[in-house]
């Protein structure tokens, strides 16, 4: 049964408070304006970073596959150029050849003269104890060498062959065991040979 309290009697009756929470919960602390930029600088640069490594890694395998693809390119290029130079080579030397022909006919021309030059330095080319020379020429040639130097007599005679498949500037000299080709194509061959610093024989122009 409840009981009655009386007037007087609640000074003596303390007030009651609520009992007070241990471990409550706190507000989390606010996050600054310089502290909110900081954060995204930061993740602004470890983004980069990694962006830049991937993008230098990629760029460096792109450009070795281009050098490895030039290379290629390169290499397969080569072989058919090793032989258009040959090529090219040879058709320089038929020109060259060609036009040293029509300088030498012209100069003939005008001074028909010179193959007796050639003929005796032909001659001299001989051994000394040489028999039976036999000098071609060609026939235009034979009839002006005829004219100018005596045929025949002495230690040393010799004979001129007309020969027509000779062109005209050159001649051969043949004895019983030695020969001179100075005909122009060998002529025009050992020039050649000189110029490009070698032996040609292989490249000697016919006629």
């Amino acid at each position: 049964m409840s009981k009655v309290i009386a007037a007087g009697s609640l000074e003596q009756c303390a007030a009651w408070a609520p009992p007070e929470m241990q471990g409550g919960c706190s507000r989390p602390p606010m996050v600054t304006a310089s502290q909110l930029e900081n954060l995204q600088k930061q993740a602004y640069q470890e983004g980069f970073a990694s962006g830049h490594n991937e993008g230098y890694q990629a760029g460096e395998k792109l450009f070795k596959e281009k050098i490895e693809h030039l290379q290629q390119m390169m290499q397969t290029l080569h072989a058919p150029f090793a032989a258009l130079d040959q090529q090219v080579e040879q058709e320089i030397l038929l020109l060259v050849t060609a036009l040293v022909k029509q300088l030498v006919r012209r100069e003939i021309k005008m001074d028909p003269g010179q193959i007796i030059a050639v003929v005796r330095e032909a001659l001299a080319s001989l051994p000394a104890a040489a028999r039976g020379v036999r000098l071609h020429l060609h026939p235009e040639d034979a009839s002006m060498v005829q004219d100018n130097l005596s045929v025949g007599g002495g230690d040393q005679s010799w004979s001129v062959i007309e020969d027509p498949m000779l062109t005209r500037g050159g001649c051969k000299v043949v004895a019983e065991n030695s020969q001179v080709d100075a005909t122009l194509e060998a002529r025009l061959a050992q020039l050649i040979a000189r110029l490009l610093g070698g032996e040609r024989e292989s490249d000697t122009p016919r006629s």
